[in-house]
């Protein structure tokens, strides 16, 4: 009885259906109501085309070529002539996003290094030549520009600096994975801050879980309210394509790196705390007395730096800074390296068992001593390379220990002994022919008196080599 009277209503219902849509053929059909950004997350369910139709055509393909020496035989062999290097053109793909309308672009620097040929395809398939205005390798970030016909704008994507970012935020990722076109991804933030070295200052990056694969380094990656929350830089994954482990530079890094591009730098000038720093563990958390193992411990401080005439003292513990929490040492120096310099850095410190406010500058690493960057030439083991004097400077410039005790640091080799006997990039020379290496001078020196045997120390990943080579 009971399924006869479902079986009547449902007669009922369709009955009543089918005389509502004859009368609704003899009506004219209604004009879809224009569409806008969800401002809910109900609405945010039902499409994200709203917030992809006001990016994405801010969004580009980037190509590049560059000519690749390729070794061919063992470096013995070349001795005799047999399998010298070749060079061979090799390409790279990726994304960028336009950020200003007259065709200022971001994108990684992974994207375009060393580019000798550097193609941006727009979202409406114009192709234009572009030319690199600033690279910046510590945040893998680079700054194009293409000339534009007279009078045109292109359509731009706001840099969203907003603080509020929170974990579980709905994202799109926007790029050109694998060459295929524009493609739009989404997902959520699936953390922020978060570093790939606790005890460094390799960045602080969003992560979240939109697909991101290969193409898709510098491309966009967008709020709901359509504006640019970071640009996309790499994933971890065993196969090489997307597993949900997707990291950004956030948009405070990439406004700063836009400024400096705009005011005609050529590199980004970063304050440096003057302070080595080290994560607290569980262990230094227990034994300070600490409730939790959050913070950065100083270990060490430049004398004479920011945070030593800032009242910083080894063995504190900076718990936040601008009223921010500080998770550990990369999110301090990551929000130290976020001041403009001349700007000044408010931290909490607690120094045995009491809380400190101090105010420490923000002010670039010393440059001391001089740069001297000069090419060694000679019948000697370093000819060909370029060489500085290593300060504090010069180090965060290339990412490496502030703190290393001054020396004569090789920046590159060119055709020449230096290259040929295997001097590196990066290496250190500490002594040659029994005299201490200090500076560029000392080197000179050394390398000036000719000597039918060359022995001599070089510094490498914290190892000291010592070689005998014969002139």
């Amino acid at each position: 009885m009971r399924a006869d009277r479902v079986l009547i209503a449902t007669l009922a219902l369709l009955a009543g259906s089918a005389c509502a849509g004859s009368s609704l053929a003899q009506a004219p059909l209604a004009q879809p109501a224009p569409r806008s950004v969800p401002a809910s997350a109900i609405g945010m369910k039902q499409s994200f085309a709203p917030v992809v139709k006001r990016a994405a055509p801010a969004v580009v393909n980037i190509s590049s070529k560059r000519l690749v020496r390729q070794q061919q035989a063992d470096p013995f062999w070349q001795l005799f002539g047999i399998g010298a290097p070749r060079d061979r053109v090799e390409g790279s793909l990726g994304s960028g996003v336009i950020v200003r309308s007259d065709g200022v672009i971001v994108t990684n620097q992974h994207v375009v290094e060393n580019g000798q040929d550097i193609t941006v395809a727009l979202a409406d398939r114009r192709e234009f030549p572009a030319h690199v205005l600033l690279t910046d390798a510590r945040t893998d970030l680079a700054i194009l520009k293409i000339d534009l016909p007279p009078g045109e704008k292109l359509p731009v994507l706001t840099i969203g600096d907003r603080a509020d970012a929170q974990v579980g935020d709905l994202v799109l990722a926007i790029g050109d994975p694998f060459g295929v076109g524009q493609t739009v991804t989404n997902g959520i933030i699936s953390a922020l801050n978060r570093t790939a070295d606790p005890n460094g200052d390799a960045g602080a990056y969003i992560q979240t879980d939109a697909a991101i694969n290969p193409g898709n380094s510098g491309g966009a990656l967008v709020s709901m309210d359509g504006e640019l929350i970071g640009v996309n830089s790499f994933i971890l994954s065993r196969s090489g394509q997307s597993s949900g482990v997707g990291f950004a530079i956030p948009a405070a890094v990439v406004r700063r790196v836009v400024e400096t591009a705009m005011n005609g730098g050529h590199s980004v000038e970063r304050p440096w705390l003057g302070a080595r720093l080290q994560s607290v563990t569980p262990d230094i958390a227990k034994s300070m007395g600490l409730a939790t193992p959050s913070g950065a411990l100083v270990a060490d401080v430049w004398p004479g730096g920011a945070a030593a005439r800032g009242g910083l003292k080894q063995g504190d513990v900076v718990t936040s800074v601008d009223g921010t929490a500080v998770v550990d040492a990369a999110a301090l120096n990551y929000a130290v390296g976020n001041h403009r310099p001349g700007e000044s850095v408010r931290v909490d410190v607690r120094r045995g068992g009491a809380e400190q406010k101090l105010t420490i500058p923000a002010e670039p690493a010393p440059a001391t001593p001089a740069r001297d960057e000069q090419q060694i030439a000679g019948r000697n083991p370093f000819e060909g390379a370029t060489v500085v004097n290593l300060s504090p400077a010069v180090a965060e410039e290339l990412g490496l220990d502030p703190f290393a005790r001054p020396g004569v640091l090789v920046l590159k080799t060119s055709a020449g002994a230096a290259q040929q006997i295997g001097v590196r990039p990066g290496d250190i020379i500490r002594m040659v022919n029994g005299r201490d290496i200090k500076s560029v001078h000392d080197l000179t020196a050394a390398v000036g008196t000719p000597s039918s045997v060359w022995q001599f120390t070089l510094e490498r990943n914290g190892r000291q080599i010592t070689a005998t080579v014969r002139a």
